[in-house]
């Protein structure tokens, strides 16, 4: 059944949209494989950005992103803003792989049994959206949190001393972990001997609960903002064209494959910036809980009312929303790079070029 590629119609016009690829339409093996290679560097491209997002989420003091990444690269050299890329890669294999398995799986499962209920296509595809982004995103987490762990602990290295030679800027970080990594699988083994299996899984709780609805919300909105659209396209050629004599080659207008792409790429960033706005205090709040330290020695972490009465007390309630700016410019960037990429993957991952006829 197809959900997200059906026909829109506005003020009598149809819009001809490219058949959506479903899971069984896949050559699974070609779909994890170029998938783990054209998600990796996407992840790299966008990995400065997260590094930023991490650095003003766990700072005493809002200061600018552009300013945290001219202190960064002047005090700790360029490399900084790519510190733990490696372990993140690493990462970014096995979760991606259960992440994209989940959501291709679920949707098939949940579109199908809702267009059997007798919902709308639009309803379908939105319950369908939204059902896997949230079963993709917990599957993914089983692997993503002890990444986020380790990666975001080698971020802030370095951090503790800033503002010291840097002017004015008083945004050191409180508290942060005062053992110091070599590299990934160092970090792994410290945090390993010093808090066990549960401190590779500090903040699971928290990352479950901003992901999960975090990617719900994005999918379902996705769907959403793709039929608005495509709505509007076929509104605008519609009055275009309005008393024309082409009035029936437009009620059968099909977009080419760049008019295909725009429309998936400006939908995912309007669901992007939409969701980073939604679950930004609990992006950081997880942050904190993965980087910081609630004792001295580093054997407890802080909890999640500690965290927020700490954020509260560094800024206030908006202290909850430093580094949003970096999160939404990489959510939205992220969701149109990976709508996109997602979409061009699935395309060369077909059985059959016919499938898609």
């Amino acid at each position: 059944m197809n959900l997200s590629a059906a026909e829109e119609e506005s003020s009598g016009q149809e819009i001809h949209i490219p058949a959506d690829i479903d899971w069984e339409m896949l050559d699974k093996s070609k779909f994890f494989f170029l998938g783990a290679a054209l998600f990796s560097g996407v992840s790299g491209i966008l990995y400065p950005v997260v590094v930023l997002k991490t650095r003003q989420q766990v700072a005493q003091s809002q200061v600018p992103g552009i300013k945290t990444a001219f202190w960064m690269v002047r005090n700790e050299g360029f490399r900084a803003l790519y510190r733990g890329f490696g372990t993140s890669l690493t990462g970014t294999i096995p979760a991606r792989a259960l992440y994209m398995g989940a959501l291709e799986v679920t949707k098939s499962n949940v579109g199908t049994a809702t267009i059997g209920l007798g919902l709308s296509e639009p309803m379908a595809a939105t319950i369908a959206n939204a059902a896997a982004g949230l079963s993709a995103a917990m599957a993914a987490q089983l692997v993503w949190t002890p990444i986020d762990v380790v990666s975001q602990r080698l971020m802030v290295q370095g951090a503790v001393s800033f503002g010291h030679g840097g002017g004015n800027m008083n945004s050191g970080v409180a508290k942060a972990s005062a053992c110091k990594y070599l590299n990934g699988i160092d970090a792994f083994r410290k945090i390993l001997n010093t808090d066990g299996p549960k401190g590779l899984y500090r903040g699971f709780g928290i990352s479950i609960l901003t992901y999960a609805p975090s990617n719900a919300v994005w999918w379902a909105s996705y769907s959403v903002a793709q039929r608005m659209v495509w709505g509007g396209i076929g509104w605008y050629y519609c009055k275009k064209d309005e008393g024309g004599s082409n009035e029936n080659r437009l009620r059968a207008f099909r977009p080419d494959s760049k008019t295909v792409m725009a429309v998936q790429g400006v939908s995912a960033a309007m669901a992007g910036g939409m969701s980073a706005l939604i679950t930004m205090p609990l992006d950081t709040i997880k942050t904190r809980l993965q980087v910081l330290d609630g004792e001295e020695n580093g054997r407890r972490g802080p909890t999640v009312g500690q965290t927020i009465r700490n954020l509260v007390k560094e800024g206030g309630w908006t202290a909850c929303y430093r580094g949003l700016g970096p999160r939404w410019a990489s959510m939205s960037m992220s969701a149109t790079t990976m709508i996109t990429t997602y979409e061009l993957l699935k395309r060369m991952s077909t059985k059959s070029q016919e499938a898609l006829t």
